[in-house]
C-alpha cells in the first residue's frame, strides 16, 4: 500500500489507527525542491461512515531547508495536525496532498538561523 493511501474497504468499523514516516523522498514526488531533507512521523485516526470518510491527522518531526540569509542547511521543526471529512470517489483514501499542504503552511515564510547562527564566511557579505 502507497503511504498516506488508506484502503476504506479494509477499514474495521469504528476508528482506525495509522502511522507513516515521510521523508526528502515524499516531497521530491510533489516536485518542491524547497525541502532539503525530512523527518516527519504522520498519525491518522480514520472513520468510514459509507458515502463519507473522516480523518485526524498529526504530523510532528522536522524538515531542512535552505536558510534565506546564509544559504546553509536549517532544521525546522513542524508540529501541525488537521481534521478532515472526505467524499472518497472510490474505495481508496489518499491523504498525502493534505499532509503534503498542511506541513508546507506551517513552514515559516521567512527561514533563517536564529541570531549569530549563520555562516559568518556568508554572512560578512551581506553588510557591504
Amino acid at each position: 500500500m502507497q503511504p498516506f493511501v488508506v484502503k476504506l474497504t479494509a477499514l474495521a468499523p469504528g476508528t482506525s489507527h495509522f502511522s507513516w514516516h515521510a521523508g526528502a523522498e515524499f516531497f521530491e514526488k510533489f516536485g518542491n525542491t524547497e525541502i532539503l531533507d525530512a523527518d516527519l512521523e504522520v498519525t491518522a485516526a480514520v472513520r468510514n461512515h459509507g458515502l463519507t470518510a473522516e480523518a485526524a491527522c498529526e504530523i510532528a518531526g522536522s524538515v531542512t531547508v535552505a536558510c534565506d540569509r546564509c544559504l546553509e542547511d536549517l532544521v525546522l521543526p513542524v508540529e501541525t495536525s488537521f481534521e478532515e471529512s472526505y467524499t472518497p470517489e472510490g474505495d481508496e483514501l489518499d491523504l498525502g496532498q493534505d499532509v503534503y499542504d498542511f506541513v508546507c503552511i506551517s513552514l515559516p515564510i521567512q527561514r533563517v538561523h536564529p541570531e549569530g547562527e549563520c555562516n559568518q564566511e556568508t554572512t560578512k557579505y551581506l553588510s557591504k
